[in-house]
């Protein structure tokens, strides 16, 4: 299974091996940086060779996608513990742009992405299926009532992360100059964002 070297432990197992892979790319990350971290760097963390990494991923970027997948489950559960703090819908939504305005960039694995010319390669991560799915999970699990709002079915609360993972992803990559305040930018969400929320059938509005 490719397991020669690994500093004398190999893996048991192809799975423990890819995280080992990410593990020693995410030490990188956290060392380096991304605009220094090569897949070269990532083998000599781990202890293999080149070749031995290469039987598990294509390439760096393949590497850095796990990272970020890695890291996702961990700040679901973030925002998610911070999510239920908030007890209407639009609070919620609203609160969900701005925790991923503020908190992304600062994050260990994600923020990483969004350095050294990767935004796009970020961007395509986030804005895909496979994110809103991400997206809608954290919604779904946020104890406020949804079908109050209107949000009535897993197409319609699917279709709401999409609009606020795209709109957080242009705060992210296009910010306003000058920086807004988190109330600011809760203001600012909240005054079009909040209005689609409010409690009631979409046809009382």
């Amino acid at each position: 299974m490719g397991h020669h070297g690994w500093r004398g432990n190999p893996p048991g197992t192809e799975d423990e091996a890819r995280r080992r892979i990410v593990d020693a790319a995410t030490a990188c990350l956290d060392r380096v940086g991304l605009a220094k971290t090569s897949l070269s760097d990532v083998a000599a963390e781990a202890g293999v060779t080149r070749q031995t990494v290469y039987r598990y991923f294509p390439g760096l970027k393949d590497i850095l996608r796990a990272v970020a997948l890695a890291g996702v489950e961990e700040f679901a559960g973030r925002m998610e513990r911070h999510l239920a703090s908030f007890g209407t819908a639009a609070e919620a939504a609203v609160e969900s742009v701005v925790f991923a305005v503020r908190t992304i960039p600062g994050d260990p694995c994600m923020g990483l992405l969004l350095q050294a010319g990767e935004a796009d390669f970020f961007t395509i991560g986030v804005i895909s299926p496979l994110g809103f799915s991400y997206g809608a999970r954290i919604l779904r699990n946020v104890p406020v009532d949804w079908a109050a709002a209107g949000v009535t079915t897993d197409e319609d609360l699917q279709g709401l992360a999409e609009v606020l993972m795209r709109l957080f992803m242009s705060f992210l990559q296009y910010p306003t100059t000058p920086a807004l305040t988190d109330d600011e930018l809760r203001a600012l969400v909240h005054r079009w964002v909040g209005p689609a929320l409010r409690d009631g059938s979409r046809g009382d509005r």
